[in-house]
C-alpha cells in the first residue's frame, strides 16, 4: 500500500514512508515517540500517516509490521545498532570513530544485500545483459562510480556499453536511441538524480526493459524495473558509502561472464586490460 501510493503522498509522509519501508522491526518494536525521533517527526504525524491508510490510528499499523516481526530478517536500522554493539570494543573519537561509523554501515547493507538478493533476479538480470544487443547505463551524482565500474566490466566481457554521461548534457537525447533490444541499468539513491529519473521514465515509455539498483521500493527508479535491487541507508550521511552496490555490480558481472561462458568448467572469467592486451601481443607475435 505504501508502495503503491507513494507518489501522493506529501513530502513530509514520503519521509515516514522510507522510514517505514527501511526499518520495519524498529516501527513493530518500539513506541509511537521513539519511532517520531528517529524519524524526525511529531507522534501526530505518525498517527496521521496511519489513518491516511485507512487505520483508525497508529497501533492498528503497527500491528502489521508486528505480525510479519516473526518471520522477518532483521531490519537496516537493527542491523547497524547490532554492529555498533558487536565493535564497541572500538574508539568512538576522532578520525577512527568516523571510519568505524561508515564501516558499520556498510557492514550492514552488505549483509542486507546478501539476505535480500534472490538467485531468480541475478539470474534473470544476468541473462538481460548477456543478450541484450546494448546496454545503457546511467548513474548520476554519487552513483557515478557504480555505473563505471559496470561499463568497465561489461566492455571487459566484451558487450556493446553505452554510459549515459551526464557531463556534455546529452544523457537523456542519447538515451531516447534505446530500442527494446536493448538493456538499461539505471542507479540512483537518495537524493536521486533528475535526469536518472526521466531515463527510466522514457525507457519504460519505449517498453526498454530496465534494471534497477537504488535504496528502496518507494524509489521513482524502482516503479517498472524488470529487476530491481534495493540496498538501503540511513536518512541522511554525508559519508554515503557504495560498497554494497559495488559488491552487487560485481556479482552482476561473474553471473553474466556464467552466462557468456557456459562451457567453462572452472569459475567464469572476467578477463583485465592487462590480459587482453597480453593476448593482442602473443597473436601479432
Amino acid at each position: 500500500m505504501i508502495s503503491a501510493d507513494y507518489s501522493r503522498l506529501s513530502a513530509g509522509f514520503q519521509k515516514i514512508a522510507r522510514f517505514f519501508t527501511q526499518n520495519p522491526n524498529v516501527i513493530a518494536l518500539e513506541s509511537i515517540s521513539a519511532i517520531a525521533r528517529q524519524c524526525g517527526v511529531h507522534p501526530s504525524s505518525l498517527v496521521r500517516f496511519a489513518q491516511s491508510f485507512g487505520f483508525s490510528g497508529f497501533k492498528p499499523l503497527q500491528a502489521v509490521f508486528q505480525t510479519r516481526l516473526s518471520t522477518a530478517a532483521p531490519g537496516f536500522r537493527d542491523r547497524i545498532h547490532a554492529l555498533e554493539n558487536e565493535l564497541s570494543q572500538n574508539t568512538d573519537s576522532g578520525n577512527i570513530g568516523y571510519l568505524k561509523a561508515i564501516v558499520v554501515r556498510d557492514m550492514a547493507a552488505l549483509q542486507h544485500l546478501l539476505d535480500n538478493t534472490l538467485e531468480d533476479q541475478l539470474s534473470m538480470a544476468a541473462k538481460l545483459l548477456a543478450e541484450a544487443d546494448t546496454i545503457y547505463v546511467a548513474g548520476h551524482l554519487g552513483a557515478e562510480p557504480v555505473g563505471v565500474l559496470l561499463r568497465y566490466l561489461m566492455t571487459m566481457l566484451k558487450r556493446r556499453v553505452v554510459l549515459l554521461d551526464p557531463a556534455d548534457g546529452l544523457a537523456t537525447e542519447m538515451a531516447r536511441t534505446m530500442r527494446q533490444s536493448d538493456i538499461l541499468v539505471a542507479i540512483s539513491f537518495r537524493h536521486y538524480a533528475k535526469e536518472v529519473v526521466m531515463i527510466v521514465d522514457n525507457a519504460t515509455e519505449a517498453s526498454v526493459n530496465v534494471i534497477a539498483i537504488t535504496d528502496s521500493q518507494l524509489s521513482p527508479i524502482a516503479k517498472g524495473a524488470k529487476v530491481l535491487f534495493t540496498i538501503p541507508e540511513e536518512e541522511y550521511s554525508f559519508s554515503r558509502s557504495r560498497a554494497a552496490a559495488m559488491c552487487l555490480v560485481q556479482a552482476l558481472a561473474v553471473a553474466t561472464a556464467a552466462m557468456l561462458q557456459p562451457t567453462r568448467t572452472d569459475a567464469p572469467r572476467i578477463p583485465t586490460v592487462s590480459e587482453i592486451e597480453q593476448t593482442r601481443s602473443k597473436r601479432k607475435a
